[in-house]
């Protein structure tokens, strides 16, 4: 008898060992990522592989019932499998789990209900609320791409209007408003996914304030001073360099009082003539009483 309760668990159903199929299993999605989980079948010091297959509404209308292998998960060693790959359309979605042990398999554990994603639970996302300067600035968190977030803002005082900003930019900061020195601003955000035409909640509202000290009068008339100064001295102090920088390379050269002309050379062609003239005329008056006294 013991030698035959031995053999029970060892039967053979078309030549294959049955191991026992895995139980419990079930669909765990948030934001649009899908996993599947099962209670783990447990061999004392052997390691269970186990396979995970699909059916969609085409593959059970269109293509004869077949089931097709999961992406990431045949096979794998964890009782889990990430599913959302395989999960592509808004339409019920049948999944089914078994157990390997070297040639041992066991039998096909099917999901009770099949999924449909447009079931996944839906989450406001991490949001990160600053300011730069006088701008309100958020920052959200990357859910991937079949998000886009829509971002209610508004000033916090008594009847003030709610701004609604749709952003599909994801882990970049985004410029909302430019803010009034003084006042206090809010800012909350929920998720919409178009592929299942969902929303999430809002998340709570964070807000920010912008300190009531503007820029000095005295200071800001500093400023522009400097920037007139900066206007004036600039091409002033090009200019000056410039001429100090010809005079350097190419110098102006001065020449004295005794080494100037003041008249032009014609002038002074004809005036030398002139005194020529004069003076042969004295040198032939002088002549005249020496011959005559000879």
């Amino acid at each position: 008898m013991w030698f035959f309760y031995a053999l029970i668990p060892c039967l053979l159903i078309d030549g294959v060992t049955v191991l026992p199929a895995p139980q419990n299993l079930s669909v765990q999605s948030t934001n649009m990522k899908h996993l599947l989980t099962w209670s783990p079948v447990t061999v004392p010091g052997e390691i269970i592989y186990y396979f995970v297959e699909y059916q969609g509404e085409y593959e059970s209308l269109y293509m004869s019932h077949i089931w097709i292998p999961s992406s990431w998960c045949s096979p794998t060693e964890g009782p889990e499998c990430d599913i959302t790959d395989d999960i592509t359309a808004t339409v019920p979605y049948k999944l089914r789990v078994r157990a390997t042990l070297g040639s041992q398999t066991s039998a096909w554990s099917t999901l009770q209900h099949p999924f449909n994603r447009n079931s996944t639970a839906l989450t406001p996302p991490v949001m990160e609320v600053t300011k730069d300067g006088f701008h309100l600035v958020i920052k959200l968190e990357d859910l991937g791409p079949q998000f886009e977030f829509l971002v209610a803002y508004w000033r916090r005082e008594p009847g003030a209007k709610e701004h609604v900003k749709v952003v599909r930019s994801r882990g970049i900061p985004v410029h909302l408003e430019t803010m009034e020195p003084g006042a206090a601003y809010c800012v909350k955000v929920q998720t919409f996914v178009k592929a299942i035409r969902r929303h999430s909640p809002f998340s709570q509202a964070e807000c920010v304030k912008v300190q009531g000290e503007t820029l000095p009068l005295v200071l800001a008339l500093f400023a522009f001073v400097g920037f007139m100064l900066i206007l004036v001295v600039v091409p002033l102090s090009v200019w000056k360099m410039g001429q100090l920088l010809r005079n350097s390379c190419c110098p102006v050269v001065v020449l004295p009082d005794t080494l100037k002309i003041t008249n032009s050379p014609q002038k002074l062609i004809s005036c030398r003539r002139e005194e020529v003239e004069a003076c042969a005329t004295a040198v032939l008056s002088s002549e005249e009483p020496f011959r005559a006294w000879l």
